[in-house]
């Protein structure tokens, strides 16, 4: 058997050795785990299932929830990432039809973007296996835990957009 040690990620050496972290470190490395770990099996699993990549899942989601499209410049707000980051994306979906891109009424500069009915279809077809796989994910929690931990990642959130205004000042 080799002796060498096994190295221990972020999260196992906070809990390991607590002298060396605050408490509030350790709850963002168990908060960054859980979302690596599900995340990373989320990927994985729209990859192997359906070819697709978890950003042009996100992309097709925003767009799932306004069927009469939006700009591009829209989207990238929904999604928080940059135009230039969903201009590539955005051509492939194009090309595969799973959007259209058309002239908007109301600024000629823009362009609406829509899901097709090939890609709403498909799209709601990875939205319901997705469903089913987060809620496997989740599984051994109870309702309760689930409410609970639903209120404190609200409470979590507040505070982070808080501290962030607050920097400015």
């Amino acid at each position: 058997m080799d002796d060498q040690a096994i190295p221990l990620d972020a999260e196992t050496k906070a809990v390991e050795m607590p002298e060396d972290h605050r408490e509030e470190l350790r709850l963002w490395l168990r908060l960054l785990t859980c979302t690596t770990l599900i995340e990373g099996e989320v990927r994985s699993r729209l990859r192997e299932r359906f070819d697709v990549t978890l950003p042009r899942f996100d992309l097709m989601a925003q767009l799932d929830k306004v069927p009469e499209g939006m700009t591009l410049s829209d989207l990238s707000k929904r999604m928080m990432v940059s135009n230039g980051n969903l201009t590539g994306l955005v051509d492939r979906l194009v090309a595969s039809g799973h959007i259209v891109r058309t002239a908007s009424p109301t600024d000629r500069r823009a362009s609406v973007i829509r899901l097709t009915e090939t890609g709403r279809a498909e799209f709601r077809a990875m939205a319901a296996e997705h469903e089913h796989w987060i809620a496997e994910l989740f599984g051994d929690l109870t309702e309760k835990d689930r409410s609970e931990l639903m209120h404190l990642l609200g409470k979590t959130k507040l505070s982070a957009r808080r501290a962030i205004q607050g920097e400015g000042q």
